[in-house]
């Protein structure tokens, strides 16, 4: 992509506040490592900057080439690779999951009590294609001390080494769920049930159909479920912020699970991968659906999946369940794999129309088709709710528009 901040719209100096900006308040004072970010409008870069370092344990700076931990940044990914076999004819979006996951018919809703004597009943619906592309399955990730919850972590639902998807929406099958399916928004394992569902419906395990039908069509070579040996090199390191504001390492690349191929392919949050790489698929959602010659989604599939699913077109601020995901609730909606921004009142930040997600590690990104851009940030620093760098980079970004 050539770099041109003129082509793309932009006074190259107020942009390049984003160097500035991140250096002073992040990368001096240590509060992340190290970042990369890109910005691009109408095809051309803006911006483009690797700052800091991946790895302080060694003293190795950020590489434009560095893999990142990308998490529930896999989510986007594979949500379209379940519209593609939409756009075969595979399924509807109201067809219940059980059509698939046979199990899923016995799915019960959470009414009252703890441990061992929950009361359930029978939900209102079953569980759908849309809810649980949407988040309004009724699922969790069993995190709080809800009696659900506490379901989920004596069942010892597994994603680990040695698990599989197949077996996983099993275990998923004997838990209650927390609503009526449709009814509220709850962040969750939803994104993992889709990955079966593509390994189901296309007869590929997720990784080899995600590398036919979406990675190598779209060029992304550093995009997997592991880390290749000979890319170890490349391989930031992961961090969590202390008590005392310091960065605790918490994955060192030289030791991560990640250095292993896994049973268990996470549609939900497993994938690493390169700025360059995600900027790729940002792009193809950009130019709704296709890059070059390859058409990734449909057009009027995708406009389908960034608009607003959420029940008499609420926000999240109003229906959604728990207080963590990768985004704030206020004036945001959430479609089938992203969430976004239903106007600049309601959400309180420039960009009008955009969706979205990010990922644990900080990670974001963002596509606005009214202003024809995409923007990509990767750091590797946990929790992601500790600092609002979307927000941030919105105001200096929109700031910097001239045309």
């Amino acid at each position: 992509m050539e770099y041109s901040p003129e082509h793309a719209g932009f006074d190259a100096n107020r942009l390049n506040r984003i160097t500035e900006f991140l250096e002073r308040n992040y990368i001096e004072p240590q509060k992340i490592a190290g970042c990369q970010v890109a910005v691009a409008r109408h095809g051309y870069l803006g911006y483009s900057a690797a700052l800091g370092q991946m790895d302080i344990e060694r003293s190795k700076p950020m590489r434009d080439d560095t893999i990142f931990r990308i998490y529930s940044m896999t989510k986007p990914i594979t949500s379209i690779a379940l519209m593609q076999l939409y756009e075969r004819g595979l399924f509807q979006l109201n067809d219940p999951v059980h059509r698939v996951i046979p199990s899923w018919k016995k799915q019960k809703v959470y009414v009252g009590g703890e441990g061992d004597n929950l009361e359930l009943k029978a939900p209102d619906f079953p569980v759908t294609f849309r809810h649980v592309l949407s988040h309004m399955a009724g699922l969790s990730y069993g995190w709080t001390d809800h009696p659900v919850d506490l379901a989920y972590q004596k069942s010892g639902i597994n994603r680990g080494e040695g698990a599989t998807l197949g077996g996983f929406v099993e275990q998923l099958s004997e838990l209650p769920l927390f609503y009526s399916p449709g009814t509220r928004w709850r962040y969750s394992f939803a994104t993992d049930v889709c990955g079966h569902l593509v390994e189901a419906l296309s007869g590929q395990p997720l990784d080899e159909y995600f590398q036919a039908h979406i990675f190598d069509p779209l060029g992304m070579n550093d995009t997997s479920f592991s880390v290749a040996p000979e890319k170890v090199d490349r391989f930031a390191a992961n961090y969590q912020r202390r008590r005392d504001k310091t960065l605790k390492l918490i994955d060192d690349p030289a030791s991560s699970t990640y250095l292993k191929h896994p049973t268990f392919f996470s549609g939900g949050g497993g994938l690493t991968g390169t700025l360059s790489d995600y900027l790729k698929f940002c792009e193809m959602l950009r130019l709704e659906g296709r890059v070059g010659d390859e058409r990734i989604i449909g057009s009027r599939t995708l406009r389908m999946m960034h608009q607003n699913h959420l029940p008499l077109g609420g926000d999240l601020a109003s229906l959604a369940m728990g207080d963590f995901s990768e985004t704030a609730y206020e004036g945001v909606g959430f479609g089938l794999g992203f969430a976004m921004s239903l106007g600049e009142v309601g959400t309180g930040a420039v960009g009008r129309g955009d969706y979205y997600w990010g990922g644990a590690a900080s990670t974001i990104f963002w596509i606005d088709p009214v202003e024809d851009m995409v923007v990509v940030f990767m750091t590797q620093l946990m929790p992601s709710a500790t600092f609002n760098f979307r927000g941030q980079l919105k105001n200096i970004i929109y700031g910097a528009m001239e045309d």
